[in-house]
């Protein structure tokens, strides 16, 4: 492999040889201007580790309120108590959303001032009692931490207690990016901090509960504070273990405006590879086709994503946001995605499990 950029070619030594990529390395990948050579060598990682399947699921988004205490100034979606365009759903609503094909029902809200833990808890109990082969992945770090502020339910009784309800998974959310400077200017300190999201994820592995991460980028965070940022994720890996995959999230610049336009496709297809390779102890990295489009998505898959997401009904976080991709699509078009970059489909469940294999 040759590169335009001298600085990678000691980089891809080490990729290669299976060695750990540094900080400096993380720094070099996003500072390089040879965005070819940094995909090949993320596609090299993937295709080491998955050939040429990327996955997918049929999944349904529920986002059970966008009522919100927090006025994070990246967030679009959420609301105040009487606002215009303010909703909460009941559970018989919940319940009812969840369809015969779903396998995976991924369930993130805002932080509501009025609803007990308790709600929570039946919530769960009650999509698995009407669903009981549907996985359900709910609640972020962000909101369990949540739970101890507003209520004062520690973590651990209070994954135990989802847990036992039917909770399966968490997603990844509420991580935005562990920067303090970033959490005072984009006003999230009001939610867990780094240590504390790190700290929760490490009770629900503990618990074996299994738990995605993500990574807000292209607003006003600096190069340097993404590569720490991922660094962050892979130490907590190292030590719990129990990340499943690794979403970056594209801010939509829409509803909130912190620049001018959306980052570019380069940017993200740069950010999807360096994630690729900086988390070696990551199994999956996916390309997040609601906030990338479906064609950048297609081309991610050539830049060490494995995994699209599925089929999304209904999301309304990114897309009140801003995002201009349609609310959900058929498995027809994550086909097309998958495909169109030479790739082979897998249908999978919310951990991993292979469904079926489409040829």
């Amino acid at each position: 492999m040759r590169f335009a950029n001298s600085r990678l070619e000691p980089i891809w030594d080490k990729v290669r040889a299976s060695e750990r990529l540094s900080r400096e390395d993380g720094l070099a990948l996003f500072e390089s201007d040879d965005l070819l050579g940094v995909g090949r060598m993320a596609d090299h990682a993937k295709s080491r580790r998955e050939g040429d399947r990327v996955y997918f699921v049929i999944n349904r988004h529920i986002t059970p309120t966008n009522v919100c205490v927090l006025s994070c100034a990246f967030c679009g979606f959420a609301r105040k108590p009487g606002e215009a365009g303010a909703y909460e759903h009941t559970i018989e609503d919940m319940v009812a959303m969840v369809k015969d094909e779903t396998r995976e029902v991924h369930i993130v809200g805002g932080h509501h001032p009025d609803w007990p833990f308790e709600y929570y808890e039946r919530m769960i109990q009650a999509i698995r009692a009407a669903r009981p082969d549907v996985q359900i992945k709910a609640l972020t770090a962000a909101e369990v931490d949540y739970f101890w502020r507003r209520w004062k339910i520690e973590p651990k009784e209070a994954l135990s207690r989802l847990k036992a309800a039917g909770l399966q998974s968490m997603p990844g959310g509420g991580a935005e990016i562990f920067s303090p400077r970033l959490a005072k200017l984009l006003k999230y300190t009001g939610k867990a901090d780094p240590e504390r999201w790190c700290e929760i994820h490490g009770i629900a592995h503990a618990l074996g509960i299994k738990t995605n991460a993500t990574m807000l980028y292209g607003h006003v965070e600096t190069l340097a504070e993404r590569v720490d940022h991922l660094l962050r994720l892979r130490e907590q890996q190292d030590a719990s273990g129990g990340f499943v995959t690794f979403i970056p999230l594209a801010y939509q610049v829409a509803a909130t405006k912190l620049v001018p336009r959306q980052t570019p496709p380069a940017d993200s297809l740069k950010t999807i590879a360096v994630s690729r390779l900086l988390l070696d102890n990551f199994p999956h990295v996916e390309a997040y086709w609601v906030t990338l489009g479906e064609e950048t998505t297609s081309v991610a898959l050539h830049f060490g994503a494995d995994d699209v997401n599925g089929t999304l009904e209904d999301e309304r976080i990114q897309h009140l946001s801003g995002a201009q991709t349609p609310a959900g699509v058929a498995r027809e078009q994550l086909f097309r995605m998958i495909r169109d970059a030479g790739k082979i489909p897998v249908e999978r469940d919310a951990l991993y499990n292979v469904v079926k294999i489409w040829p």
